[in-house]
């Protein structure tokens, strides 16, 4: 199932809107990640980034297509042999990996879909103990570029309590500022 008002921009004015690194870096994500799942992967913006900080296998999902092939086609280039790149509606069907085998899960400008608590209950799942969630948003606020529309757009309280009630751990400590158009969050499995 595509995520509503989840057309993408094109690449250029996208990858404008973020520093992947700078971004995974604040989440402590640019040191000691094995595997990696990106849920929603688009033009590869942060996949590829992921893959230069993973010392494994950086699954990139998304429902498009073409979506996916542009992320084959950048990695080949770039020679980055640890993305495996495949369309999957991770909504209907799961993301196709085992029960705690990833070490970092991202949701990224993805949150404001029908079904987010089921996203996270599926990061969940495949998250090892102790394993982290990073999911950035656009703010809300209607001066942002680009972003959903503002009734679904969701507001950091609200993916706070979704990560709780799929059964993430959350500290205030973990909320971050990514000016200027986003937020970022971080959640943790429980050990048990």
């Amino acid at each position: 199932m595509k995520v509503r008002d989840s057309g993408m921009p094109d690449e250029e004015m996208w990858t404008g809107f973020f520093d992947p690194a700078k971004v995974l870096a604040v989440f402590c994500l640019d040191r000691g990640v094995l595997d990696l799942v990106e849920f929603g992967c688009g033009y590869g913006t942060f996949t590829l980034a992921a893959a230069g900080l993973a010392d494994g296998t950086v699954y990139a999902l998304d429902i498009e297509p073409e979506m996916v092939e542009v992320v084959r086609q950048k990695c080949a280039e770039a020679g980055i042999t640890n993305v495996q790149a495949e369309v999957r509606d991770f909504v209907a069907e799961g993301t196709g990996l085992g029960n705690n085998s990833m070490d970092v899960a991202l949701l990224f400008n993805i949150l404001h879909h029908e079904e987010p608590v089921a996203m996270m209950k599926e990061a969940l799942r495949v998250l090892k103990p102790n394993g982290m969630l990073a999911v950035i948003h656009w703010n809300y606020a209607p001066t942002t570029p680009r972003g959903p529309a503002m009734e679904i757009r969701p507001r950091p309280e609200q993916c706070i309590d979704w990560g709780k009630e799929a059964g993430f751990r959350f500290s205030d400590k973990n909320r971050f500022d990514l000016p200027p158009y986003h937020y970022g969050l971080l959640f943790r499995k429980p050990f048990t």
